[in-house]
């Protein structure tokens, strides 16, 4: 109980730390772009309409609102990609520091799922707006849309750490985990429904926590219905059951990454 308390106390120490972080990861990210934050809105916009052109005559037939459901697969997707992706190389990238000052490693990978959860939060702007050109309703669910994001940022922040402890060793991960998100993509129904899949091939994808995650979303989105206690429990094992394993690898490897950054 005690250690766990000081745990806390040092987590609560560093909060401004972290806020200091993911702001500098956001400026970072959209320094000497003149839309900067803007990108945010535009590019799930971009990526819709080439999805929609693209794929639309193949898979609407049993999918409403094909433009709403591309959109909300897109966005939880790219949340878990860009989040672990840069979480991966964040011990990395900021190994300088780590070098110079004492700071508690696990606040980087932290400070960008925090950072791209802040991105998601303005890419949801052009959800909005695409519901409101193709008339979507909106239904009261969406004000639950706190409890999946919850779900999703432990899994995310699970996997980061997980990718980040790999990644100080063995370098070639980075290159590995970006064909890997290729194939996962794809394993994802995010501009195809899972009814179009063969029997066999659907097994995989139930294995797929990012399709329980993205499925969550688009029911309590698109139909307006909270998943029942099952899919909640999943969603919410698998967040937690991540995050464990992402804590144990991390803490287990943190104090030998001085010797390889």
């Amino acid at each position: 109980m005690e250690t766990l308390k000081n745990k806390m106390y040092g987590f609560l120490k560093y909060q401004p730390l972290l806020k200091e972080l993911v702001i500098r990861d956001i400026k970072v990210r959209y320094r000497r772009s003149i839309l900067g934050m803007v990108w945010t809105v535009l590019n799930p916009l971009l990526m819709m309409m080439v999805l929609t052109i693209v794929f639309s005559s193949m898979f609407k037939m049993d999918i409403e609102n094909f433009p709403v459901y591309v959109l909300i697969g897109n966005i939880v997707f790219n949340f878990n990609s860009e989040a672990t992706q840069n979480g991966m190389n964040s011990i990395v990238w900021n190994g300088s520091l780590i070098k110079k000052v004492y700071i508690p490693k696990y606040l980087f990978p932290l400070s960008y799922v925090t950072s791209s959860l802040v991105n998601l939060g303005f890419s949801f702007i052009s959800l909005i707006l695409v519901m409101i050109i193709t008339k979507a309703p909106f239904h009261p669910t969406m004000l639950t849309i706190g409890i999946p994001l919850t779900y999703l940022f432990m899994f995310s922040l699970g996997l980061s750490l997980i990718l980040c402890s790999i990644n100080v060793y063995f370098r070639d991960m980075q290159h590995l985990y970006s064909v890997f998100i290729t194939a996962w993509m794809y394993l994802t129904p995010l501009f195809y429904s899972i009814n179009v899949i063969p029997e066999h091939i659907k097994r995989i994808i139930y294995f797929n926590p990012m399709y329980h995650f993205v499925t969550f979303f688009r029911k309590i989105i698109m139909q307006g219905v909270f998943p029942d206690l099952q899919t909640n429990f999943l969603c919410f094992g698998i967040g937690v059951f991540t995050l464990i394993i992402g804590l144990i690898v991390f803490k287990r490897a943190q104090d030998k990454f001085i010797l390889y950054i």
